[in-house]
């Protein structure tokens, strides 16, 4: 997956006006950058605690409280974007995090 340019769109709330995307080089990037978006919501509504932990279940708690989320990943064999749910950005999650985690 490293490499696909993958574009995350995401619906924050019921108002059809919060629609935004993230582009990113690859998924890992992607990846990295929906922990950030959950790092920085924590950050804003806990600002006093210096270090932020969190476990699998938050983050999904918190991908689960979005109004919608899916990913585009560019696909080099058919020169087109694969569309992914919100199930499939949460197990690459897993796999991501589990992998960082042993480094």
């Amino acid at each position: 997956m490293a490499g696909r340019h993958t574009i995350i769109l995401m619906q924050p709330s019921q108002n059809r006006g919060s629609r935004t995307f993230m582009d990113y080089n690859s998924v890992n990037h992607a990846l990295d950058g929906i922990c950030g978006l959950y790092e920085r919501k924590i950050r804003d509504i806990n600002p006093m605690i210096p270090n932020i932990t969190y476990d699998i279940t938050d983050l999904y708690n918190f991908i689960d409280g979005l109004a919608d989320i899916s990913a585009l990943v560019y696909d080099h064999s058919i020169q087109a974007f694969l569309p992914y749910d919100r199930q499939w950005i949460k197990q690459k999650l897993f796999q991501h995090l589990k992998k960082l985690a042993q480094r």
